[in-house]
């Protein structure tokens, strides 16, 4: 880790495991049943780290980076957008615990980190004991819901996802404001106030390296192409999510605008899986940072069987 970057899992191992074209930067610690976290789109794995104490006492926790993203490789892109596809990077999850010698674990994953989370639970069932997924639906019916309302509050994902190379391009023309723009829009209080200035750092340390700035466009033009064909290969067939899902969302986060009005987030859960709970939290999208409390009480229930 850079000098200039806070460590803020004090106690905690760092390893970096090698996958199948990757090399992935993790941090472990805590005792007790395995419980992979993974971040989502604009952070790295630094956002957990307000939960991270509380649910330690619990559960060995595994925190990596994706691919692209924080201290993990950047693997090269191709023309289909592969490399970042949820499969791909669900298929670095389940490797990196293999490695960790943990075939069967705990999962909550937030933003593009619960993307890859339910990927890896329909492809590697077997896998997964519970799930958590924090402030999405999936990438299915978030395109499927795309109206205006939800465009607004989501213009990123059409943007991202436009060739290359021009969301790379304006980007680069001042990304710590196209990065602290996007944060604090995304919160409850629409400021950066919630945000640790020493996780800013790390934040704003992704977003100074041209090449993550571009596998954060691929992970979201995968969202357009081949993450939702498989999306949508897995509804027509009726693949659905075995392990008991829980859904949690910020009152003001994404999901509220997807369904904005329509479906319930957690009615929508239902028609990927069985056994499905959950509900809103006061905060806006980053739950783990804006709400930890909360946060924290919701998956401790879950994943010890207290709900």
């Amino acid at each position: 880790m850079s000098e200039a970057l806070a460590d803020l899992y004090p106690g905690f191992e760092a390893r970096t495991v090698e996958t199948d074209g990757a090399q992935i930067f993790l941090r472990t610690g805590g005792s007790g049943p395995p419980l992979l976290l993974v971040h989502g789109y604009p952070q790295t794995h630094v956002t957990w780290y307000k939960v991270a104490p509380a649910l330690a006492d619990h559960f060995t926790l595994v925190i990596p980076d994706l691919r692209g993203y924080g201290q993990s490789s950047v693997p090269a892109s191709d023309p289909d957008h592969v490399a970042y596809s949820k499969r791909a990077m669900a298929n670095d999850m389940v490797a990196v615990m293999a490695a960790l010698g943990y075939e069967r674990f705990h999962l909550a994953g937030h933003d593009r980190g619960a993307r890859v989370s339910y990927r890896l639970a329909l492809d590697h069932p077997e896998r997964v004991e519970k799930l958590a997924v924090l402030d999405i639906v999936t990438t299915l019916d978030t395109w499927e819901a795309m109206d205006a309302k939800a465009a607004i509050k989501t213009y990123h994902w059409p943007f991202l996802a436009q060739p290359e190379p021009l969301p790379e391009t304006l980007i680069a023309a001042d990304p710590v404001y196209y990065l602290d723009h996007t944060l604090a829009s995304w919160t409850k209080a629409l400021s950066l106030d919630v945000f640790d200035p020493r996780a800013l750092d790390h934040y704003r340390a992704l977003f100074s390296q041209p090449e993550r700035v571009h596998a954060c466009c691929e992970d979201y033009r995968a969202g357009w192409t081949c993450d939702k064909a498989a999306d949508e290969t897995d509804r027509a067939s009726g693949k659905r999510i075995v392990a008991p899902v829980l859904a949690i969302w910020g009152e003001t986060g994404i999901p509220a605008d997807v369904s904005g009005g329509g479906p319930n987030p957690l009615d929508i859960w239902r028609n990927w899986a069985d056994d499905v709970r959950g509900g809103s939290i006061d905060s806006g999208h980053f739950l783990a940072e804006e709400n930890p409390e909360a946060a924290v009480k919701e998956l401790l229930a879950f994943f010890r069987g207290e709900t």
